[in-house]
């Protein structure tokens, strides 16, 4: 009679799957499922933080467009990625974490890492969480929690498995394989399709925002071929921006659309996939004019219209909405005028970019001026690297630039706003691509939380290049309080100690300290080309505030305001 363990038909669904990675590390209750992953050659990518696991999980969903999955031990380890589970609630990303817990018969006894409900804390924050009770129904449940974190609108879910449930043995005659594979969405019906033909023939000014939909090489060329035939300016908002990259279409990130001058606001706003929220500054209409046409398409019918009225709200698959499009447009050609549309955007967007340059003129401070940072990094990213930004300061300046460069993904931190998620999401992102540039922006108050991970890099040989925007201090933060409360009320602001590429270097990675600009892309060059984990400490000046942090405290996005730093 043949038989397996509770853990053991975990590894095998997963497996059915098409899983052949988990991100994790070591733990009493979680062993078992280690030791059938050996066996079953399917890898887990050992971290140094359970957050950290989980983030890697995101990060390699997010660039794959398939589930991830991360595996941790009972109580603490459970409470550590609960962070990572509410970022992929908010940004529908599917996720399956597996986390072990006390023994069925340990119930109540006071038990060590035991004593609260797990699935009752996870709950709020998943699609799915259930606490799995008997191993015969592990098949069953793990092949259910996969189908719903896969299934439209896309997100995190939870099997909590005790140690005895994993450790029991079953007849494997008695359990039985279930389904993983997940149906496709339905597209858009026919008639929204002919109206939003309808409605391309007719604007003068229009544009497609783009959401993460848009992962695959497939979907991204559906998009693009959508944007050729069509002439519509592509707009995005950070999670979207490598699905834009390389078309003819291509604008930048939607912020662009803030400076557009009255008379020249769009006409016509397709939403694919892209909600709203903060990425479109709520229901303001400062983004998105009220007098425009809204068709908004998204998986999730409680999207539609959620902050502003939307002319025509479909809920479907935006690629194969897009799909269907590009197979009933005909050969009617681009509209007149499509193209000097698309330039008079474009030529915003190079009228906010030389505004901020010409402010770089006045700066005195001896280190380096933030926004000529990441120009430069900008322009050293690879074709079909993935990007990915953590911390406050950090991202609002490397938004400015990251559209002109020719990345496949762009990853920054989504609706939970969790500092210090990222180097975990990059770590994931890259050995999902290992063949490909994986470059990590970070502040330095934001690295502080995953220093560690430099040696996971090293360990699993994963060519991370980590570079630090080092302002010495928690910078937006910083700003904020000296905004609201002044000069002499800032406190509890300043990160004045230590070298992050000193710490990259004593767990075993490269670093690099960067005090001038033109030292700055030599220094990714030879990093990527190393092949190598690297922290690049970039010494960066803090007075200088970005327009959108300007925007946030109440000011116009341009003319020039320093802070006393």
């Amino acid at each position: 009679m043949a038989t397996a363990t509770g853990s053991g038909l975990v590894v095998r669904t997963l497996r059915r799957a098409g899983v052949d990675v988990a991100f994790g590390l070591p733990g009493a209750h979680i062993d078992g499922i280690l030791q059938d992953a050996l066996d079953a050659k399917l890898r887990v990518v050992d971290v140094r933080h359970e957050m950290n696991a989980g983030h890697a999980a995101e990060g390699y969903a997010r660039v794959t467009g398939q589930l991830g999955v991360a595996v941790v031990t009972a109580g603490g380890g459970f409470t550590n990625v609960l962070t990572s589970v509410a970022n992929a609630y908010l940004d529908r990303t599917p996720v399956l974490y597996i986390a072990g817990s006390a023994p069925l018969e340990m119930d109540e006894v006071n038990d060590q890492q035991a004593g609260f409900d797990q699935v009752a804390m996870a709950a709020p924050v998943t699609k799915f969480a259930h606490r799995v009770t008997r191993t015969e129904l592990i098949p069953r449940l793990v092949a259910q929690a996969i189908r719903i974190a896969q299934s439209e609108p896309k997100g995190p879910v939870l099997l909590d498995i005790p140690w005895d449930v994993l450790r029991q043995s079953v007849d494997v005659d008695d359990v039985d394989d279930h389904r993983v594979e997940v149906d496709g969405t339905g597209v858009s019906p026919v008639g929204a399709v002919d109206r939003i033909i309808e409605a391309l023939g007719t604007a003068r000014r229009p544009v497609a925002l783009v959401g993460k939909s848009f992962v695959t090489a497939e979907a991204r060329a559906q998009l693009h071929e959508f944007a050729a035939r069509t002439g519509v300016p592509l707009f995005s908002d950070w999670e979207g921006l490598g699905a834009i990259a390389g078309s003819a279409q291509h604008v930048g990130l939607l912020q662009t659309l803030a400076t557009v001058p009255e008379d020249e606001r769009p006409d016509l706003v397709l939403m694919l996939g892209l909600r709203f929220g903060m990425a479109t500054q709520f229901g303001t209409g400062r983004l998105l004019p009220k007098s425009a046409r809204i068709f908004q398409i998204d998986p999730d019918g409680r999207e539609l219209g959620r902050l502003q009225d939307v002319e025509l709200g479909v809920q479907a698959d935006p690629v194969g909405t897009i799909g269907l499009l590009n197979e009933r447009l005909g050969d009617s050609g681009v509209p007149s005028g499509r193209e000097d549309w698309l330039t008079a955007l474009r030529d915003i967007s190079i009228t906010r970019r030389s505004a901020l340059a010409d402010e770089t003129d006045q700066h005195e401070d001896a280190a380096i001026h933030p926004y000529l940072a990441v120009r430069t990094i900008a322009e050293s990213v690879p074709d079909q690297a993935t990007v990915v930004v953590d911390g406050a300061l950090t991202e609002l300046w490397l938004s400015e630039t990251i559209a002109l460069a020719p990345l496949a993904h762009y990853l920054g931190h989504g609706y939970l706003s969790a500092m210090g998620s990222n180097f975990g999401v990059a770590l994931g992102a890259q050995y999902a691509h290992p063949d490909k540039a994986t470059i990590l922006v970070t502040g330095d108050g934001a690295v502080g939380y995953s220093l560690a991970e430099f040696d996971s890099l090293v360990r699993a040989g994963l060519p991370v290049v980590v570079i630090v925007l080092n302002n010495r201090a928690w910078g937006a933060t910083l700003h904020t309080q000296q905004f609201f409360f002044g000069q002499d009320r800032v406190t509890n602001n300043r990160l004045e100690n230590g070298s992050y590429s000193g710490v990259a270097r004593a767990l075993g990675a490269d670093g690099v300290d960067v005090t001038d600009l033109d030292q700055l892309r030599p220094a990714i060059e030879a990093a990527l080309a190393a092949r190598r984990p690297t922290c690049i400490d970039v010494r960066v000046s803090l007075a200088p505030i970005p327009p959108e942090e300007r925007v946030l405290n109440g000011g116009a996005p341009f003319g020039g305001v320093d802070i006393d730093a």
